[in-house]
């Protein structure tokens, strides 16, 4: 399937620290996380015009010189086969690229970072890396999944490429033990971000009915994840 751009953020401060970019949405994922508020792009992608990598590629021309770069974002950017090429086309101009991914395509995650055209990775990490839990967090009914988000974990740790992990915290499906688990499975990781859930507009609707963690608990869990990774952050309202 070749990729498609269904929605486009000119200008963002918040999807890449530090730096003032593009954000590209991709339709379709293997995921149906219960709280995401991405849900059209997964379920109904039609319902949203294609932005044309012209359309793109012009703005980023003309704005080259406060841009920094694009965030490629989805939906699950790495479901699509010519993701190379279209990163590719982008890197070439300059433009500095960050990848997110839900880490279940690690053969494609490899060949970008083979080829040098990424300069960030962000990787979801739905949960602890146990069947039971992911499957509540991510909607997977698929063992092989979870054995694909621990390779690319892996592969991201020793890529040599700028990365984070991170993972939106949703009461009901984490506790602070749960983020302790998961710290602990990313050891020495660079950077892990405690993201606080929205219950605005979520897959299930049911998860519309349940109230955000506090900011002061989610540093209370970030406290505990430090002793693991190099850095916890905690980012929301």
């Amino acid at each position: 399937m070749k990729i498609r751009i269904k929605g486009f953020i000119q200008n963002s401060l918040l999807d890449w620290e530090g730096k003032i970019v593009s954000t590209l949405y991709t339709p379709y994922c293997n995921f149906r996380c219960p709280y995401c508020q991405n849900s059209g792009l997964v379920l109904n992608p039609d319902q949203y015009e294609t932005v044309s990598f012209e359309t793109i590629a012009d703005y980023l021309s003309k704005n080259k010189s406060w841009v920094d770069g694009i965030c490629l974002t989805g939906g699950e950017p790495c479901f699509f086969e010519d993701l190379l090429d279209f990163i590719k086309r982008i890197h070439d101009m300059g433009t500095q690229v960050k990848l997110d991914t839900n880490g279940t395509f690690p053969d494609m995650l490899r060949k970008v970072l083979e080829m040098g055209i990424v300069d960030y990775v962000a990787m979801d990490i739905k949960g602890p890396l146990d069947f039971q839990a992911y499957s509540r967090s991510a909607g997977i009914r698929n063992g092989k999944l979870l054995e694909k988000v621990k390779e690319t974990i892996k592969l991201i740790m020793n890529s040599g490429v700028d990365y984070e992990f991170r993972t939106t915290v949703v009461p009901t499906l984490h506790e602070e033990a749960d983020i302790i688990k998961i710290a602990k499975y990313i050891e020495g990781a660079r950077k892990f971000a405690l993201q606080n859930f929205s219950n605005r507009e979520t897959l299930d609707p049911e998860f519309e009915k349940i109230k955000p963690y506090d900011i002061a608990q989610l540093k209370e869990m970030s406290k505990s994840a430090s002793s693991f990774v190099k850095e916890c952050l905690v980012r929301g309202k």
